[in-house]
């Protein structure tokens, strides 16, 4: 009987486990399709948003209202560093830059590239002082050394965080880390951190990273910054970055009030790496993208022009005007126990290879 009872209370158990698991299953599956359903939501309405305001079209739009003068003026005497400066947002930032008389150091990665960007700069703005550094921005030590040696010889008044990557196959650096992540997040999280007692001794300093529109679809997911986790999307991915680079300014903008910080949305331009990166995106849209100094244009604005100081620090823009950072009903919010662990886990890796 004793056998008996102990057997049945087994199948008890199990029968108790099998329900328990299919409960389980039944809810991981409804999560799944709210979260499909939603990322449908958010893919949808920013879709629609891009054609109206990412392309030329809603450039066109947009600079109407823009307030004639604003970038009519001289900033020589101030230093400019540019990354990813050899082609596309970064050159088209950098030119004009030059020929508002500014010093402007080119980062790039290519050496021959970088080298044909001068001369054509110095040849449309005949501004003599553009200068080239070579720098690997997926490199962490490299970053940290080259930031380290910069602030050694030079003085810097704004930093523009443009360089990106968008490798649409995992990849993982020499230093194992995944290539878009270490590019567009840390790479500009420690080239920032690195220059900001620089940046202090500036008497306007500011702080410009080139983010996305693309950002809007995302959530920040703190526990799968290398997305080591289910299948790999390289435009996902990058687009988690520039959620991730929103953030940081925000973070810098609360920690730095001696800086001003914002990021911008370019709106979808014709450059190079758009050709390289989405060839498909590319070849159905060209005839509507925004030319390289169409995307620029709020660059150079935050860089230069007295107005946009004026905005609270640490905003998002799309061409001249603070936008907000999320879609409507998108369900993209995130919390301050986030920030604080996306900043703590960055902090933590940079670290790691601070020489």
């Amino acid at each position: 009987m004793q056998a008996l009872q102990l057997t049945v209370n087994s199948v008890c158990v199990q029968a108790a486990g099998r329900v328990s698991t299919v409960s389980v299953l039944e809810e991981r599956s409804a999560h799944d399709v709210t979260a499909r359903n939603m990322s449908l939501y958010r893919n949808a309405v920013w879709s629609l948003k891009g054609l109206r305001e990412y392309t030329r079209s809603g450039y066109d739009a947009a600079a109407k209202h823009f307030q004639p003068g604003e970038l009519e003026v001289s900033v020589a005497g101030r230093c400019f560093l540019v990354t990813g400066a050899n082609s596309g947002i970064g050159k088209a930032a950098a030119l004009e830059l030059a020929r508002r008389g500014g010093t402007v150091h080119l980062v790039c990665r290519n050496p021959e590239r970088a080298e044909a960007a001068r001369a054509e700069i110095i040849q449309q703005t005949q501004n003599q002082n553009v200068h080239v550094h070579i720098l690997d921005m997926s490199s962490p030590r490299q970053v940290w050394d080259f930031a380290r040696g910069f602030s050694q010889s030079h003085s810097v008044d704004v930093l523009v965080n443009n360089a990106g990557c968008m490798v649409n196959q995992r990849q993982l650096t020499e230093d194992g880390l995944e290539k878009n992540f270490a590019t567009n997040t840390l790479g500009t999280y420690i080239l920032t951190a690195a220059l900001i007692p620089a940046l202090k001794k500036s008497s306007d300093p500011r702080v410009i990273t080139v983010s996305s529109g693309g950002m809007l679809v995302q959530k920040l997911n703190v526990d799968d910054l290398q997305f080591e986790k289910g299948t790999f999307d390289g435009t996902m991915s990058y687009a988690q970055n520039k959620r991730q680079q929103v953030v940081l300014t925000e973070q810098w903008a609360k920690q730095h009030k001696e800086i001003h910080f914002s990021c911008m949305h370019p709106g979808w331009a014709d450059t190079p790496a758009v050709q390289s990166s989405m060839p498909d995106f590319h070849a159905k849209m060209k005839t509507r993208l925004r030319t390289e100094a169409q995307g620029a244009d709020t660059v150079v604005w935050l860089s230069v022009s007295s107005r946009s100081r004026d905005q609270p620090s640490g905003l998002f823009f799309q061409d001249r005007k603070a936008v907000p950072t999320h879609l409507p009903l998108a369900s993209t919010k995130y919390s301050s126990a986030e920030e604080e662990k996306l900043l703590s886990t960055l902090e933590e890796l940079a670290d790691k290879f601070k020489l």
